[in-house]
């Protein structure tokens, strides 16, 4: 079965033996590469002939299914489904050359080949594989209603020889109607994110909310609101970036507390994580003021009415 989709503007073909000098080209990158567990870098160009070679028997076979990704008929990224996973599962890998990130390019062709595969084939899930740092991947995915099933670690040839952190995810055919369904109890929750910066005098980052802003002049615990298509983790490493410019990895975010409080017509929840170590050092990005305090200066800085909790239990932690 020979099959193209049309996910206007643009095309999924399947791969053709001429496609070989566009997939070196894009794949030939290290910030692709790095993704891809299966290759080294540099990519030889023989082995994008190779792999294109093999996409084309298995499907023939019946076994795989790969679908170049094209606009304007020329060839930007690829998706390909492997079928014979236990329990009647798919393992669905997808990447975009880098010269068309932050376009929408995946999430608008991913979805439709998810769909047609539960639609098409005999499969009663798609299971998906991803490295623990490339966020924009599992916050796709986790969009699509894929769900978290387990870590593992993987060696990534172009990393080098060690194992690398692989979240592993999980989508059943039986979601693919329950996914667009609104639960109105969820949408009354406002879920933020919030870290506690420790460095290695035991000080506490804070940050002053500017103007122009909702309570502001007040401070806070660095932080945001979690997006529909993000884990808490992912909410703040991103919030943390974005206001900071410093990176977190996951596993230096250690769950301290939650707080959970109306606030007027909506009900806030706030899971605080305490971070000890990270990258860069950080600024107020958003023109925010910034202040490294000690925890029993935390009573001195005015905060919104659901931070003053948490002063107690941070002292308990860094005074005992």
């Amino acid at each position: 079965m020979s099959l193209s989709l049309d996910v206007a503007p643009y095309t999924l073909r399947p791969l053709r033996a001429d496609d070989g000098a566009a997939v070196h080209r894009l794949v030939n990158d290290w910030s692709v590469v790095r993704m891809l567990s299966h290759l080294p870098f540099p990519y030889p160009r023989e082995l994008a002939d190779q792999w294109i070679m093999s996409t084309i028997d298995r499907q023939t076979a019946g076994t795989a299914w790969h679908f170049a990704i094209c606009e304007d008929d020329a060839l930007i990224g690829c998706i390909g489904l492997s079928l014979g996973h236990p329990n009647q599962a798919a393992k669905i890998g997808y990447w975009v050359g880098r010269s068309f990130w932050q376009k929408g390019v995946a999430t608008a062709c991913v979805r439709p080949v998810v769909d047609w595969a539960f639609d098409t084939l005999p499969v009663s899930r798609i299971l998906a594989d991803v490295a623990e740092d490339n966020l924009a991947s599992i916050a796709l995915l986790e969009r699509m209603a894929f769900v978290r099933s387990g870590t593992t670690r993987v060696p990534f040839l172009s990393r080098g020889p060690d194992p690398y952190p692989v979240l592993t995810y999980c989508r059943e055919r039986e979601t693919k109607m329950a996914a667009n369904r609104t639960d109105t109890a969820a949408s009354r929750i406002l879920l933020v994110v919030a870290g506690v910066l420790i460095d290695g005098e035991g000080r506490i980052l804070l940050a002053q909310r500017p103007p122009g802003k909702p309570l502001a002049g007040l401070w806070e615990f660095p932080g945001g609101k979690v997006e529909p298509h993000e884990a808490p983790e992912q909410a703040l490493i991103r919030e943390m970036h974005e206001e900071l410019g410093i990176d977190i990895a996951s596993g230096c975010l250690a769950p301290f507390t939650f707080v959970s409080e109306n606030i007027g017509a909506r009900h806030l929840l706030m899971p605080l994580y305490v971070c000890r170590r990270w990258r860069g050092q950080p600024s107020g990005k958003e023109g925010q003021a910034l202040a490294w305090v000690t925890a029993d200066q935390l009573d001195a800085y005015p905060m919104p009415a659901p931070d003053r909790p948490l002063i107690p239990l941070l002292k308990e932690l860094l005074l005992g």
